[in-house]
C-alpha cells in the first residue's frame, strides 16, 4: 500500500494541472515512502489528461459530472496509507503537504482542513459572494454541528484511512466539502485546522463553482444533514412551530370569544387548530423515534470503523 496517495480532481484545468503536479512531485520528496499522484478527469474537453499524463502522474477518469462523484471514485479506488486531496487550478500551496501528512501519520489525525479563511482567502478571492457564502456556510456549521472547522469548504484537505473508506459520499457536487466537515463532526474524527495560504486561480483560468446555485445546494445540505443528525432537535423545533401556528389563531378566534360569551364561534378554525396540535405531537415523537435510530446508527459506524482498521493493518502487513 503506498504511504501517500496525492489526489486531483480535475476539469478543464489544462492552464495549471502541470504545475501542480510538478509542485506535488517536489513537495513528496519530504514524505518518506512510495507517494503516487492520483488525477481523476471529469470529462474535460481541453489537454488536461494528456499534460498530466506527460507529467507523470496516474490519471483516471470519471464520467459521472460532479466533484462529489469524482472523489466517490477516489476514495472507492485508492489504497495509501494517507491522503492528500487538492485542486488543479493552482491554488492551494503544496509545500503544506508533509506537514499535513505528519499529522495524518503522527497524530492519527482523521482528516486535516487546509484552513485559507484564517490567512489569506478573504484579500486574495476576486469573488465577494464567495466571500460572504464562506461566512455563513461556516457559521452555520459551527453553530448546528458544535465543532470548530475554520474553512469549511476548503478543497485542501488531507485523510486518514480510516476516514476514506468510511465516509459515504452522498453529494455528486461541490457541496461534497460541506458534507465532509460535518460527517467528520458527528462521528467523532479528529479533526484538525491547518494553517494555509490561498491565492486566487491564475489570469485565464475559470472557477466551475456558480455562486448562487451552487450556493444553495451547500446550504440545503446542511439543512437535510442537521435534520437526519440531529432528528430530536428538527422534529421539536417542527412542533415547536406547528404548536406556535395553532395559538395565533386559536387564542384570538376560539378561544378570547368564548370566554366573552361561552359559545364557540369558529368551528373550522378550531378544528385546523386541533389538526396542527396533532401535527406537532407526531412531530415530536417522530424526533424521539429518529434520534434512537441515530444513536443505533453511530454505534454501528463504530463497528464498522474498527472492521476498517483490521483491513487498513492487513494491507500494510
Amino acid at each position: 500500500m503506498d504511504t501517500l496517495a496525492i489526489l486531483i480532481p480535475c476539469y478543464n484545468e489544462a492552464q495549471t494541472i502541470g504545475k501542480v503536479i510538478d509542485d506535488c512531485q517536489v513537495a513528496a520528496k519530504s514524505v518518506p515512502g512510495k507517494t503516487v499522484i492520483y488525477v481523476y478527469d471529469n470529462n474535460s474537453t481541453d489537454d488536461t489528461k494528456k499534460i498530466a499524463l506527460d507529467h507523470g502522474a496516474v490519471v483516471r477518469s470519471e464520467y459521472q459530472q460532479g466533484k462529489g462523484n469524482v472523489i466517490r471514485g477516489m476514495f472507492r479506488e485508492v489504497n495509501a496509507q494517507s491522503y492528500i486531496m487538492l485542486d488543479g487550478d493552482d491554488t492551494y500551496p503544496t509545500e503544506d503537504i508533509p506537514g499535513m501528512v505528519d499529522l495524518v501519520i503522527n497524530q492519527k489525525v482523521d482528516m486535516v482542513v487546509g484552513d485559507r479563511l484564517s490567512s489569506t482567502y478573504f484579500e486574495e478571492n476576486k469573488r465577494p459572494f464567495h466571500n460572504v457564502g464562506n461566512r455563513i456556510v461556516r457559521w452555520s456549521i459551527n453553530h448546528f454541528f458544535n465543532n470548530e472547522i475554520r474553512d469549511i469548504m476548503t478543497g485542501y484537505r488531507a485523510f486518514s484511512f480510516n476516514f476514506v473508506k468510511t465516509f459515504p459520499v452522498l453529494s455528486t457536487g461541490f457541496e461534497i466539502e460541506t458534507e465532509m466537515s460535518i460527517t467528520a463532526s458527528v462521528n467523532h474524527m479528529h479533526v484538525k485546522n491547518y494553517l494555509i495560504t490561498y491565492r486566487d486561480r491564475p489570469e485565464g483560468s475559470d472557477s466551475k463553482l456558480n455562486t448562487v446555485s451552487d450556493g444553495m445546494k451547500v446550504l440545503k445540505t446542511i439543512a437535510s444533514m442537521f435534520r437526519n443528525y440531529h432528528p430530536q432537535l428538527f422534529y421539536s423545533i417542527v412542533a415547536a412551530l406547528f404548536v406556535f401556528i395553532a395559538a395565533a389563531f386559536f387564542i384570538p378566534s376560539v378561544w378570547l370569544p368564548y370566554l366573552a360569551t361561552g359559545e364557540v364561534f369558529n368551528f373550522p378554525t378550531l378544528i385546523v387548530c386541533g389538526f396542527l396540535v396533532l401535527a406537532a405531537i407526531i412531530s415530536l415523537y417522530s424526533g424521539f423515534i429518529l434520534h434512537s435510530l441515530v444513536k443505533q446508527e453511530k454505534r454501528n459506524f463504530e463497528f464498522h470503523l474498527q472492521e476498517v482498521q483490521f483491513e487498513y493493518e492487513r494491507l500494510n502487513n
